[in-house]
């Protein structure tokens, strides 16, 4: 049995607010807190997962929406083989905000990165909230641009683990196995908190340099 774990560096970019560390908390711990604090600089947190039957370790870097660590992002999604771009789909501006990361990511980022459009807070429209950016508006801008799409509740967990699992699948594992080789050398010197070791799964924020 293949027993070899495949590192995936993995980076959520989006407007402060639409729910990019509710997904991440989501995801990793199975968990939602009502009231988060935003994230300060980035979180960094991983989660396994089997995918066909290999074994894919998500090294997520959750960056802060703030506009003020807009210019830190690049730190965060250099040699990213993923990333999450979010939006909310009742806040018309972050989706404005969610095209900019698109674009700033294909002039910027590794030129095969796999990028996943995600429309998150889907449960506000059962709750009476009002929609403001159509799912065709999502899905016309991933088909433009050759993006995942996925819409998305941090709250109830829908469609959440699909991102993931989407973006495990549609990334060569042996391609991510060279690149992580070809990094390690790089990023032996930076320090890196993972918040699983410590079993707590309460995704503290981290203002890492990396």
């Amino acid at each position: 049995m293949n027993t070899s774990v495949t590192s995936i560096k993995l980076v959520l970019l989006g407007e402060a607010a639409v729910g990019k560390s509710s997904i991440v908390l989501r995801f990793v711990s199975n968990d939602f807190a009502e009231n988060k604090e935003p994230t300060i600089g980035a979180a960094f947190l991983t989660q396994r997962v089997t995918i066909n039957e290999h074994t894919v370790k998500f090294e997520i870097w959750d960056t802060a929406g703030q506009e003020r660590f807009a210019s830190l992002a690049p730190m965060y999604y250099r040699n990213a083989q993923a990333a999450l771009v979010v939006y909310d789909v009742t806040k018309p501006q972050s989706f404005i905000k969610a095209r900019h990361w698109v674009k700033e990511l294909h002039e910027q980022a590794s030129k095969d990165i796999i990028i996943a459009l995600v429309g998150n807070k889907i449960d506000m429209l059962q709750e009476g909230g009002e929609r403001k950016v159509a799912r065709e508006e999502g899905e016309k801008l991933a088909e433009e641009k050759g993006l995942l799409f996925f819409e998305t509740s941090a709250k109830t967990g829908e469609n959440v683990n699909d991102v993931f699992l989407g973006i495990g699948e549609k990334i060569p594992l042996k391609r991510a196995e060279e690149q992580n080789n070809a990094n390690d050398e790089h990023e032996s010197n930076n320090q890196r908190v993972d918040l699983n070791a410590a079993n707590n799964g309460t995704g503290a924020n981290s203002a890492c340099s990396c």
